[in-house]
């Protein structure tokens, strides 16, 4: 999601899925390296380490030590030699250099692994968790993954996405039963999903709406295989879908289909098995949101294809569209991320995009109390100046 992402996105690199990046080009010397989206704010990562954020800050997720929302980019405290980072529904997480993983805000089903249930102003460890290479954010639980290739989890529980056997949430990481091999993970509101290095995709929780793409409607608390996929190099999570991108550049997705998000031309059946995303060719990257999806194409064009209430498909509009349409005004994007209800794009050159819901002032357009929902990508702000 979030979903991560986000990501999303942290060190799963050639296989992270959503590594997405976003700055404001005159805010620093230092580049951007990552970006994603919560619910109602936004991170981004630099290359020194450093992570920045804006948007809601009703549960501190911006980790600045405050609750007051912030309208453009400010520093998260206490937090360097960060190389990934993630975004929950109000919940933000970062991978350091050294391994360990670190969490702050929305702390209600434990989702900070700190062994609480209390809200963080500022970063705080996940306990018991070392050799982290990638992280990933659902709405309310998280999933981390070790050099080992093993998964872990915790936070929110009722549908079985921790994956351990149970439905009991959890305040500190456990283990993904019969998981191995594993080189990237997604996280959404009520499932998670797992890539092995074999290239199968495995699916746990919540499947209502087949979003585990086993070919039924069953929940499940421990994983089980996706039917029909292989050669897959990477995954996202969105509410009740999911998607994944094989190795050829082709995306594939199932799961909810209420609003097209599954890109198959039709906004009608939910499918339990995987369907291909119609004209996706040559796709290099994927983020899904709360109902819509986004793909990076090779040639550094973004399309975006669901639901489109607040304009997160950034094509002008707010019609929902069942196949990809592209995202305007942007070109040269090396990476991108979907927030529930908004996109961020990060350009060859540095600058950060984003577009979609701005309730919460999340697009970081320096707007004050938000509100200002945008159809178009727009600029990230720097300290002084925004960018139309």
């Amino acid at each position: 999601m979030k979903r991560l992402i986000r990501l999303f996105a942290v060190v799963c690199l050639s296989l992270a899925l959503t590594a997405n990046m976003a700055v404001a080009a005159d805010r620093s010397k230092t580049p951007v390296e990552a970006a994603a989206g919560g619910t109602g704010h936004s991170l981004f990562l630099q290359k020194d380490g450093t992570v920045w954020a804006w948007g809601a800050n009703s549960n501190a997720q911006l980790g600045d030590g405050t609750k007051t929302d912030r309208y453009s980019p400010i520093p998260v405290k206490n937090l360097d030699s960060v190389i990934g980072i993630s975004a929950g529904g109000a919940a933000s997480f970062a991978v350091r250099s050294d391994g360990t993983a670190w969490a702050w805000g929305s702390n209600l089903f434990g989702q900070l692994g700190d062994g609480t249930t209390y809200d963080r102003l500022t970063p705080v460890q996940v306990q018991g968790l070392h050799s982290v290479v990638a992280l990933e954010a659902g709405s309310s639980h998280s999933l981390a993954v070790k050099a080992d290739g093993s998964v872990w989890a915790w936070g929110w529980n009722t549908y079985g996405q921790l994956g351990d056997g149970t439905t009991d949430s959890r305040s500190t990481p456990v283990q993904v039963q019969a998981l191995d091999s594993v080189v990237a993970v997604a996280a959404g509101s009520g499932h998670s999903l797992a890539v092995k290095a074999d290239g199968s995709v495995w699916a746990w929780g919540a499947n209502w709406s087949g979003q585990l793409g086993d070919g039924t409607y069953t929940e499940s608390t421990v994983p089980v295989q996706v039917t029909g996929l292989g050669s897959v190099v990477s995954v996202s999570a969105g509410n009740t879908f999911s998607s994944a991108l094989k190795s050829d550049g082709t995306v594939w997705a199932w799961g909810a289909n209420d609003s097209g998000q599954l890109g198959s031309e039709t906004a009608a059946s939910n499918s339990p098995s995987p369907v291909q995303v119609t004209g996706m060719a040559s796709a290099a990257a994927i983020s899904s949101g709360s109902d819509y999806s986004l793909a990076l194409k090779n040639d550094g064009t973004v399309w975006a294809w669901g639901y489109n209430s607040s304009g997160q498909l950034g094509n002008g509009t707010t019609t929902s569209s069942s196949a990809p349409v592209q995202v305007t005004r942007l070109g040269s994007v090396v990476s991108v991320a979907a927030g529930p209800l908004h996109g961020l794009a990060v350009q060859s050159g540095g600058t950060v995009w984003d577009w979609g819901n701005n309730t919460y002032g999340q697009l970081g357009d320096g707007y004050f109390g938000g509100g200002y929902d945008r159809s178009l990508p727009f600029q990230v702000c720097s300290t002084n100046k925004c960018k139309k």
